[in-house]
């Protein structure tokens, strides 16, 4: 559906405007897991229009920068995870439970108290939203369920298996329907996968393909070593990565540029094609194009460009929009020259 080799796109989240959120409350604490109603500026009676207001300014940015494939920048969002986690069913939204990070630190999550069910659409609106804004490819994102089953504290279940399955139900439903909306890239967020990958051996790609069961079109999984601005140091290497080389998933979504990544790994996944990190968002400074492209041509050694699209780390949201911009235009001309060389 890509009509250039080495398209580009955003793993998901774009900065949200200052005005709209407390850029000082939402750097303060790590990505939310429960609600954080108190990040929001505006009041509750006008934010969806204010939501929809900035996401036509991400939208905008993405354009004028020349990407590919569009992301509504997650602007509706307190953080990837905790939108759609709590709009469930079976969970008690207002005794949530602690558990540990995978930076070992105890975080408030959600307290699955019930049967893990989709009441309604969450995101259809986003994705309705963005297509009728915009003609460029969309890609709308959700968390996966092993990522929700690790981020909740199941008092029902006593099951692993059985509550990713319940999750993945909900996400698989939800996901349905974003296609319908014009949804034409699904990716789903898996970094717990990456922090746990014990588990994951036992039940990650299972997790994965009943969330794509039925799903046409391009799919995407994401693993990342967590926000650079949360995870300063990232490991050199994925704890587990080509296990995914049997999934559904059409791309993996790979974090390359700050940790440095072994572009090599990537041949061991033989059937996938992917999303490859070429932006550092652990700093500031904005790469150059010729950076980018060198990035690029490194993954180039081991996959054909017709299986790589170039693409951020990680979400963008916690950098200055400055900064963002700046990226993603030197990630544009980045790609553009290595596509170039390998027409």
């Amino acid at each position: 559906m890509f009509d250039k080799l080495i398209p580009t796109t955003l793993v998901g989240s774009y900065p949200q405007p200052s005005w709209l959120v407390d850029k000082e409350k939402l750097l303060s604490e790590g990505p939310p897991r429960v609600r954080m109603r108190e990040v929001w500026k505006i009041n509750a009676d006008t934010l969806d229009e204010a939501q929809d207001d900035a996401t036509l300014t991400a939208i905008h940015d993405q354009e004028r920068a020349g990407i590919d494939i569009l992301s509504d920048g997650e602007i509706r969002r307190e953080s990837y995870f905790n939108r759609f986690a709590n709009a469930l069913s079976g969970i008690d939204l207002d005794n949530p439970a602690l558990v540990p990070n995978r930076r070992n630190v105890m975080i408030p999550v959600p307290r699955v108290t019930g049967e893990i069910k989709r009441k309604h659409p969450v995101q259809v609106h986003d994705v309705a939203y963005l297509r009728a804004h915009t003609n460029r490819p969309i890609k709308i994102t959700i968390p996966g369920a092993f990522t929700m089953a690790k981020l909740a504290e199941d008092e029902f279940y006593h099951d692993t298996e059985a509550l990713i399955s319940a999750y993945a139900k909900a996400v698989n439903a939800e996901i349905r329907d974003l296609k319908a909306a014009g949804a034409d890239v699904i990716q789903i967020d898996e970094p717990y996968m990456q922090a746990n990958p014990e588990e994951a051996d036992k039940y990650g790609v299972d997790a994965i393909n009943q969330v794509l069961d039925g799903v046409d079109g391009p799919t995407v999984v994401h693993l990342c070593f967590g926000y650079a601005y949360v995870v300063k140091e990232k490991p050199v290497g994925y704890t587990f990565l080509p296990q995914l080389d049997a999934c559904r998933a059409d791309y993996i979504s790979v974090e390359a540029a700050q940790p440095n990544l072994d572009p090599a790994i990537l041949a061991e996944l033989p059937s996938k094609k992917f999303l490859y990190g070429v932006l550092n968002l652990g700093t500031n400074e904005i790469e150059t194009a010729a950076i980018v492209a060198e990035r690029l041509r490194g993954a180039l050694r081991y996959v054909s460009p017709d299986r790589l699209v170039a693409a951020p780390d990680c979400g963008m949201k916690y950098l200055p929009r400055d900064v963002a911009y700046g990226k993603l235009k030197a990630m544009v001309d980045g790609a553009a020259i290595v596509r170039a060389e390998v027409k």
